[in-house]
C-alpha cells in the first residue's frame, strides 16, 4: 500500500488521524478497510490551521451509495478522539481497482470474493458505455476464491453490488463474486 506523503509529514495530528482511520471498514465489504480498498486517499491539516484535519476520499465509483456512510464513519471516529474533521470527496483521478492493497486483495479472497485482475494499461482510462469484449477480456481467467480452480464462468456481469460480477466455479460448483477491475 502506498503511503501518502502527508502520513510521513511528521505532523502528530495527521499521523494520529491516519492511525485512527486505518481500520474503518467499507460498508459494503466489511472485511476491507477503506484504506485497504484505496478509498482513503489523503489526510492533511485543515485550511484553518491547527484546529483539525481534512480527509480526502475517492469513492469506488461516482454514484457509490456507501460514500455518505464512509464520510459519517470518518467524522465519528475522529470526533470521538476530539479531532475536528472535514471530509472532501475527490472524483479525479477516478478510483482504480489497482489502489486495492495486497492485504486487501488477500482479504477479499479469504472472504470468498475474487480480487480484481490487473487492468490492461492501454485501455485503463478509456470510458466504454457499451463495451465489446476484446480478446484479452474474453480470455480473462478468474480463479475461484474457494478452491483455486481456474475453470470459472461469468453468470452475470453485475453481482451483489455494481462493482462486482457474479461468477460460478465449474470445479466446485460454488458461485462467487468477482471484484471488477476498473
Amino acid at each position: 500500500m502506498v503511503t501518502p506523503q502527508s502520513a510521513l509529514s511528521g505532523d502528530a495530528l495527521v499521523t494520529r488521524a491516519w492511525h485512527l482511520l486505518e481500520d474503518i471498514p467499507d460498508p459494503e465489504i466489511p472485511v476491507l478497510s477503506i484504506r485497504a480498498l484505496g478509498i482513503l486517499r489523503d489526510i492533511h491539516r485543515a485550511p484553518d490551521g491547527a484546529h483539525g484535519v481534512e480527509v480526502v476520499v475517492t469513492p469506488t465509483y461516482s454514484a457509490c451509495p456507501a460514500i455518505g456512510q464512509i464520510e459519517d464513519d470518518i467524522r465519528a471516529v475522529l470526533g470521538a478522539h476530539d479531532i475536528r474533521a472535514t471530509v472532501r470527496t475527490q472524483l479525479a483521478p477516478a478510483w482504480s481497482s489497482d489502489w486495492i492493497s495486497a492485504e486487501g486483495r488477500a482479504a477479499l479472497r479469504a472472504y470468498g470474493i475474487a480480487p480484481p485482475q490487473a487492468r490492461a494499461a492501454a485501455s485503463a482510462n478509456v470510458i466504454r458505455f457499451a463495451a465489446r469484449k476484446t480478446a484479452s477480456q474474453a480470455a480473462l481467467v478468474v480463479p475461484c476464491p474457494r478452491c483455486g480452480a481456474t475453470d470459472t464462468t461469468e453468470t452475470s456481469h453485475f453481482g451483489s453490488t455494481a462493482c462486482k460480477a457474479l461468477y460460478k466455479c465449474l470445479a466446485c460448483r460454488e458461485p462467487f463474486d468477482y471484484f471488477k477491475a476498473y
